[in-house]
């Protein structure tokens, strides 16, 4: 496993700790006016989740899956041919 690889899924796991944000539940507070601050929490989580799967597929995806794919295809095609 790269350096990279291990950073994104380190990256994975701390969201998935930061997840669970005991400390806002009782917060009255809102942000821009009428967002309760757990949602707009909630909302960079899955901000941050996205960019952690963006990286975990730049760094950890794994080599020669489209081309065992397209095999597939091209083997299925001439069996029906």
């Amino acid at each position: 496993m790269t350096t990279g690889a291990k950073f994104a899924w380190g990256f994975v796991v701390l969201i998935a700790i930061l997840h669970f944000d005991f400390w806002l539940w009782d917060s009255t507070s809102v942000v821009f006016g009428f967002l309760p601050t757990g949602l707009a929490y909630q909302a960079g989580i899955s901000l941050a989740a996205s960019v952690a799967w963006v990286l975990v597929i730049r760094f950890d995806w794994p080599d020669g899956v489209e081309e065992w794919a397209a095999q597939d295809e091209v083997a299925a095609s001439e069996e029906g041919a």
